[in-house]
Order: C-alpha cells, then sequence, then structure tokens
C-alpha cells in the first residue's frame, strides 16, 4: 500500500470504553478521514475473555482468536459514533476507505488469524498488532494511545515493556514493521489531530 501521504495507525486503548473522553477521540480522529487507520484495543471485552479462561480452562491459541473478536466488539461499537469510521477487515477495504476521505477501524480476526508470523498467546495485544499492521500497510507512523504516567523520556522500548506499558511482544514487532512509534496521553486528541493532519510527530517516542 503506498498512498501519496502514508496513513497515521492510532491504537486507541479498550480503556477508553467507558470514558466521558472517548467522543473527543472519535470527533479528533475523524477530522484526520483520509490520513488515519484506528486499530481498537480488547478494552472490557477482552477483560471477559482473561475472565473466561480463567474459569473454563481453554488454551491460549482460543483466548487469542477471542480476543482478536473483543477487538472487533470495541470496533463495532466506536463505528457507531461517527459516519467517517468504517469497518475494514483487509489491506483492500483500509486503502479503499482511506481513498474515500474516510477511517478504517481494523477488524482484525481476518487478518491475524491467518498470519503466521501473529503469535497466539497473551504476550500479542493490540498494541503488537497494530504495530504488525503499521508494517503490513506501510504506515508512515505508528500511535498508542495510553495513560501512561508520568515518563522521565529516557525510556527505551524494553523499559515500557517492564513498566506494563506496552506489551511484552510489542519490540519484536514493532522492529520488523520499521515504523516510528509514539505514545501520547489521553487528553492529547487535539494535538495528535493537528499533527496527523500538518503531518508532523507527537507524543512521547518509543524509542
Amino acid at each position: 500500500m503506498q498512498p501519496a501521504t502514508a496513513p497515521v495507525v492510532v491504537k486507541l486503548g479498550g480503556s477508553f470504553a467507558f470514558s466521558a473522553i472517548l467522543t473527543d477521540w472519535i470527533r479528533a480522529l475523524a477530522s484526520c478521514a483520509g490520513r488515519v487507520v484506528i486499530v481498537p484495543g480488547g478494552g472490557p471485552f477482552a477483560d471477559a475473555v482473561r475472565t473466561a479462561q480463567r474459569r473454563m480452562g481453554f488454551d491460549d491459541r482460543a483466548a487469542h482468536l477471542m480476543s482478536l473478536l473483543a477487538m472487533e466488539q470495541y470496533g463495532h461499537a466506536l463505528i457507531c459514533y461517527d459516519d467517517l469510521l468504517q469497518p475494514a477487515d483487509s489491506v483492500e477495504r483500509i486503502e479503499r476507505h482511506l481513498a474515500a476521505q474516510r477511517v478504517p477501524v481494523w477488524m482484525p480476526a481476518r487478518m491475524a488469524a491467518a498470519a503466521p508470523d501473529i503469535e497466539p498467546s497473551w504476550r500479542v495485544t493490540s498494541d503488537s498488532l497494530a504495530a504488525w499492521l503499521s508494517g503490513t500497510i506501510g504506515a508512515g507512523r505508528l500511535v498508542l494511545v495510553k495513560h501512561v504516567g508520568a515518563l522521565s523520556g529516557l525510556e527505551q522500548c524494553q523499559d515500557l515493556v517492564a513498566m506494563g506499558v506496552i506489551d511484552e511482544a510489542f519490540p519484536q514487532y514493532l522492529r520488523k514493521a520499521a515504523v516510528s512509534a509514539s505514545l501520547v496521553e489521553p487528553a492529547d486528541h487535539a494535538i495528535l489531530a493537528a499533527a496527523i493532519r500538518c503531518g508532523t510527530p507527537a507524543g512521547f517516542p518509543i524509542k
């Protein structure tokens, strides 16, 4: 995929599902239609998978597939907020929505379940999947929207893993994607939207 301007992949954490700021994020990202792809987190839907796995005892492969569907559940909820947001379960549909000045919301089950390089375990969450998608579609940048707390600015990628900010497999998927990545805070929706429209970086760089 090689559009005139490579899109920015934004992973919108599932922790925003019940937050009053969620609609601010939807408006901000909708204002970047044609330039941004949303990767939904799992949030409360993935938490339900974790709870069910503990009680039922099914294996991590099943939990991985169920978690992909959890991301899709959150994605369908996001789509309801703005007509510019549209579901996309393939590279072709992502391209089509971007070309039509819409915002693709990635539905990962079809692509991720078929990808041999995606590990079916809890080491791989929507963070790593967002990095994988970024490499797959040739994104210009990857942005993770998270509650990260105070950072010194000296943290490396592995430090962020140890702090629980990003998942364990993220560094390897980010290296393979060869894309620049950053973290932004919950209140940074207007800052990020302006940066995307201007084609400039925003947030805390992930090194």
